[in-house]
């Protein structure tokens, strides 16, 4: 896999930086390289879209951790921990404009220079599912 861009956010130190989009307000701004620019054509119709990026300053991983939002283990593919054997990250976002090769976006999540991969348009005719079940996560919110 090659990067298709850079994500330009505002967070340059982990332990500042929000662990989800819905809990950001943060503005940032994404790079797509312009060899790709033709490819954004059409995304300004969309409000929101998903990121999918490398997690670049993550740095080995466990196969059991304890997430951010629990205080018990669990194994590492039931969490969103970002130290992973492939260091993928995935966040949804609200595209604000679109100018040329430059995505202005709400809902940063992640690191300064953080690395591109892809981007899809967010359908919830696709995207959003019925009758989900959240595991741990459900336990620990009705605690």
């Amino acid at each position: 896999m090659h990067p298709v861009g850079l994500i330009h956010s505002p967070f340059t130190d982990k332990a500042t930086t929000p662990i989800q989009p819905c809990r950001s307000q943060a503005l940032g701004r994404v790079e797509v390289y312009p060899q790709y620019e033709q490819g954004l054509e059409g995304l300004d119709g969309f409000s929101h879209i998903i990121l999918l990026y490398v997690l670049h300053r993550s740095e080995g991983y466990s196969l059991r951790v304890t997430p951010f939002l629990d205080d018990q283990q669990h194994g590492l593919f039931a969490t969103r921990h970002p130290c992973r054997p492939n260091p993928i990250g995935l966040s949804i976002v609200r595209l604000i404009k679109r100018e040329g090769n430059w995505l202005e976006i709400e809902g940063v999540d992640m690191l300064d220079q953080t690395p591109l991969l892809d981007i899809k348009p967010y359908v919830p005719d696709f995207d959003q599912c019925s009758d989900v079940r959240t595991g741990w996560y459900e336990r620990r919110s009705k605690e």
